[in-house]
């Protein structure tokens, strides 16, 4: 288990680093999807989302890649995958894969440090 949890972290970590960054600072060619899903892209692009969501995206990247706060990493980077997720079933279901994979590693890793989450699930918290 933790050699897969070991694996998972640093895949799901290099892929948002790697695509954060392209967000940030493009490297890698993209082309906009055609009809919704690129008046969509083009619209976040034009408002500055896509930084915002890069910027969140490396953030997380890193913390998985560090080892240090995988689940804050994890935190951070859970809405993104469900942003995707979104996005490929509404609007680009033929890219929805690259989304369910990032999201079954995400899935994975919540349940390897699931005892680093178990504190959310209190049904009557306490303030300390």
């Amino acid at each position: 288990m933790k050699i897969a949890a070991l694996i998972c972290r640093l895949l799901l970590g290099l892929l948002f680093l790697v695509f954060g960054l392209n967000k940030l600072y493009p490297f890698m060619h993209a082309t906009m999807p055609p009809g919704d899903a690129g008046a969509w892209s083009l619209l976040m692009v034009n408002h500055h989302w896509m930084t915002v969501i890069g910027v969140f995206e490396c953030v997380g990247g890193l913390f998985l890649l560090s080892g240090r706060f995988v689940p804050l990493g994890l935190v951070f980077l859970g809405p993104v995958c469900v942003n995707i997720l979104l996005f490929g079933f509404l609007f680009a279901p033929a890219a929805i894969g690259s989304g369910i994979v990032a999201a079954i590693l995400e899935i994975f890793l919540i349940y390897a440090y699931r005892s680093h989450f178990t504190q959310l699930f209190v049904a009557k918290a306490q303030v300390s």
